[in-house]
């Protein structure tokens, strides 16, 4: 499936979010993890394009960014694209770096927490964690919240291709017991192989039609 991808709106209050006209109720899948973790880098990777910026700073995003993706229409997926969207990315503000309050971040509580826990159009959330570095606490404790608010989730493991085969496969092993998960999908911004996996998994939110 190809898309064309239109960058929506950046929200710090839920009065910000897009709202159901514009989108068409487009199930919406948002990208959380700590900051560094590399949930630009895959947006990008998963679009084929620079649509998410990137930055060497952990931190940078402090709102949530969301982006329409379309689909195209016309043989070889031509330019024209359909006007309701198919599927929404939500890029959402990393965690971990600074200071972490019992909400995991400072902004958590005004925007993000009722994002995760109202938005009736999030339909999965991607939990990224980072294959290179021990599980981390602030990690089991997002995935704790989104078990508590019923929420579909995925644990993706990012930059596993800084691992040789024997060490991920320790690392995905050390991620699951630590998280109480039953699998962490691999993947790297870097290699095409996580990504053609993760995405499977994310038409798995789109109706058809």
């Amino acid at each position: 499936m190809h898309f064309v991808t239109r960058f929506l709106l950046s929200a710090t209050s839920p009065d910000h979010f897009p709202n159901a006209a514009r989108t068409f109720d487009a199930p919406e899948v948002a990208f959380l993890g700590r900051s560094n973790v590399g949930k630009s880098s895959l947006i990008n990777a998963l679009l084929g394009a620079q649509e998410a910026k990137v930055s060497s700073t952990p931190g940078r995003t402090r709102a949530i960014n969301f982006f329409a993706l379309h689909k195209t229409t016309g043989k070889s997926g031509g330019t024209s694209f359909a006007p309701r969207p198919s599927l929404i990315f939500a890029d959402l503000p990393g965690y971990g770096y600074a200071k972490v309050s019992k909400s995991i971040s400072a902004e958590w509580p005004t925007f993000i927490e009722p994002y995760l826990g109202e938005r009736q159009q999030l339909a999965l959330c991607l939990c990224l964690v980072d294959t290179n570095i021990p599980p981390q606490p602030s990690d089991t404790l997002l995935i704790n919240a989104l078990r508590a608010m019923q929420r579909p989730h995925l644990v993706v493991g990012t930059k596993s291709d800084r691992l040789s085969g024997n060490q991920l496969a320790k690392s995905l092993s050390a991620l699951c017991k630590a998280h109480d998960v039953d699998r962490v999908l691999p993947v790297s911004s870097k290699s095409p192989a996580g990504i053609k996996a993760l995405w499977p998994e994310i038409l798995n939110v789109v109706e058809d039609d």
